[in-house]
């Protein structure tokens, strides 16, 4: 048997191996760049291999003071952001879940960070990912963790299909689109993590993070047009995470 401490130690230590994969991806897969970060890891500014050292996740940019050791420019503070946000899934899921569902869990956060980042980077949440999201989330289910198959799986279709039916709403409306294409396939894939009884509480968490921005925004000074947009990926994102602790959290209780 494996300590339970293990697990929120283990699973924050490859968190943060991941962050800095997924905040790599974040950038170079939106400018086309090579292989989205599955090369050898190199400076963004002068384009120099980055050795063993400097590739330490949150260690490395502590030692180097943010900046390239050989050009000396600034390492992009999303790139330590990431790190931290997968660090703190890893632990999260670790303490609420000890135990291979709290790993399944950490792959559910992880890929939700990957595709806020890229939402984040680029308003872009692309197939590969909420593939991925949905492909695990069917495999769990039939792993025996909660909620049931069937909820997954009703959850994957009133998903995707509340989505779809508001952006065809909108586009009647307004004659032009709301939502991008990403947006329904994100929501059936949390679907099937989550159940759609978790649904809705998700789509209003999302909604609520929307409306809190634009006020933060606004207090900061930035006007918002009716042509601005936010990603909603990323409220997505996060609202399925912190429903997921939740559910997890009460499984504890």
């Amino acid at each position: 048997m494996v300590p339970d401490w293990i697990w929120p130690v283990f699973l924050g230590v490859l968190g943060a191996v991941f962050g800095s994969f997924i905040a790599t991806i974040a950038i170079r897969w939106p400018q086309e760049r090579s292989s989205a970060g599955m090369n050898r890891s190199e400076c963004d500014s002068c384009g120099q291999t980055l050795r063993g050292w400097e590739l330490v996740p949150l260690l490395s940019f502590a030692a180097l003071r943010g900046r390239c050791a050989r050009c000396r420019a600034p390492i992009q503070v999303s790139h330590v952001i990431t790190e931290l946000l997968g660090l703190s899934i890893g632990v999260s899921a670790g303490l609420m879940a000890p135990g291979p569902e709290g790993a399944a869990g950490a792959v559910f956060g992880w890929l939700l960070l990957a595709l806020g980042a890229l939402d984040l980077a680029a308003f872009w949440l692309p197939n590969l990912f909420t593939g991925a999201l949905a492909a695990t989330g069917i495999m769990t289910a039939f792993s025996g963790f909660a909620p049931p198959v069937e909820e997954r799986l009703i959850g994957g279709i009133a998903g995707f299909a509340t989505l779809m039916a508001v952006a065809a709403a909108y586009r009647g409306w307004r004659g032009r689109e709301g939502l991008g294409g990403g947006d329904p396939k994100l929501f059936g894939a949390i679907g099937l993590w989550l159940g759609w009884q978790s649904l809705p509480l998700v789509l209003l968490a999302a909604c609520m993070l929307g409306l809190g921005a634009v006020a933060a925004l606004r207090l900061g000074g930035k006007p918002l047009g009716m042509q601005d947009r936010l990603p909603l990926g990323v409220m997505l994102a996060a609202a399925a995470w912190v429903t997921w602790l939740a559910q997890a959290y009460e499984r504890m209780a």
